[in-house]
């Protein structure tokens, strides 16, 4: 059996050459949410809503203990409603309400979980992103800088993303689109226009493709390099819109992602009530999950990473590890549920097939093709200070602190 083992070698950061940071090219970008408390956030509905009722079940020093005020949120704060959520915005203090209905979330790489959105429990819920969330909306979530770490620099969700990278290094979230509906892209102005001149299509999406296929990691952030001719361009499109479906299970083609017949992952051996470690077997392709056991599990779905920490290994801590009895994050599932067992199926799928192809960008990463000076002359770069705020996107009213209205 293994365990943890050191981060295999990551493409090595390359001196500014002139190499626009994705930073230029998406200048809207916003910092990743804080939670402020683990227990608003969980891997299945059900538990959130246990814990919002033994929470407004409780009463006075009771219910501010279980609650785990921080600076930024007691239970006598009074903010406004997220964007788009009917909760409410008396002081929490006073709520005795049912449960508002969870929301999915990116908690981490490729970790979909269930979200209570009532702006009352959560420190720092960036309401601009909820704002723009939605329908075609896609989020590029750009990792924290970690030197020699492997894992992509660059992922793609279309759930609203808490943003931290599983290293604990500051990272950005960068919507592909600045308003509801997907309208007005997230681009440098004159960047379409510049790429179709060059390569001879190009659209929002097909962007985003290239980026996921190019991007590489600097300390300034990702550095996205272009090719030198069209055809490198669709083909790093190609490769791009692939790894991003992967990402997003299938959603740009309707297709859940799938390894070949024969190296589909199974349970060979059910899962304990209660798993508490996680192990891999390379000789046999078992991840070893307790006493159950899960293969054909590839090796690149089990040494895939994102900032130089195991996927596989985060998305099961996140699920087992201990909390402080007594308190709400104490509350979860009696026993290991079936859903996920399957979510691991998933998960072992997803990273099975980006590991096995991070590899393909390698190319792409190279550039070749037009750098900042090129973007400079176009008049693509510098972007206008008002790309890089958020856009005015209301056409109602969202509801304030203690009922009151407000516009944005």
């Amino acid at each position: 059996m293994r365990g943890v083992t050191e981060a295999s070698p990551r493409q090595a950061f390359r001196p500014d050459d002139g190499t626009p940071l994705l930073d230029e090219l998406m200048p809207w970008s916003v910092a990743p949410l804080r939670f402020g408390r683990g227990w608003v956030v969980a891997p299945d509905a059900r538990t959130l809503r246990g814990r919002w009722d033994r929470l407004v079940a409780a009463e006075g020093g009771e219910r501010e203990a279980l609650f785990r005020p921080s600076r930024a949120r007691t239970t006598g704060s009074a903010v406004a409603a997220l964007p788009g959520q009917r909760t409410g915005t008396g002081r929490f203090a006073r709520e005795t309400g049912p449960c508002p209905e969870p929301v999915r979330v990116l908690s981490g790489p490729f970790d979909e979980q269930w979200l209570l959105p009532d702006h009352r429990l959560i420190d720092t819920a960036r309401p601009e992103l909820w704002r723009v969330a939605g329908g075609p909306q896609l989020f590029a979530v750009e990792q924290g800088y970690v030197p020699g770490a492997a894992g992509p620099p660059l992922l793609v969700t279309g759930a609203l993303p808490e943003g931290r990278s599983p290293a604990g290094r500051p990272g950005r979230i960068r919507p592909l689109f600045r308003r509801p509906g997907g309208a007005e892209p997230n681009l440098a102005p004159g960047l379409l226009g510049f790429l179709r001149e060059r390569y001879g299509s190009a659209d929002p999406v097909r962007w985003l493709a290239w980026t996921v296929a190019a991007a590489v990691p600097s300390p300034a952030g990702c550095r996205v390099p272009l090719p030198a001719d069209p055809a490198a361009w669709e083909a790093g499109v190609a490769l791009g819109r692939e790894l991003m479906d992967v990402q997003l299970r299938g959603a740009l083609t309707g297709a859940r992602p799938r390894l070949p017949g024969g190296r589909r992952p199974y349970v060979r051996a059910a899962l304990p009530p209660r798993p508490e470690s996680l192990a891999y077997d390379s000789g046999d392709e078992v991840l070893s999950v307790g006493g159950g056991r899960i293969a054909p599990v590839p090796e690149a779905a089990w040494e895939y990473r994102v900032g130089g920490v195991r996927v596989l290994e985060q998305w099961f801590a996140r699920r087992t590890a201990p909390a402080e009895p007594g308190s709400l994050e104490a509350m979860g599932p009696a026993s290991w549920p079936q859903e996920w067992t399957s979510a691991l199926l998933d998960l072992v799928t997803v990273v099975a097939l980006l590991g096995g192809r991070e590899a393909e960008r390698a190319p792409f990463t190279a550039g070749g093709g037009p750098g900042r000076a090129e973007l400079r002359a176009a008049g693509v770069l510098p972007v206008p200070a008002g790309a890089r705020r958020p856009a005015s996107v209301l056409d109602h009213q969202e509801e304030g602190p203690e009922g009151q209205f407000m516009l944005v």
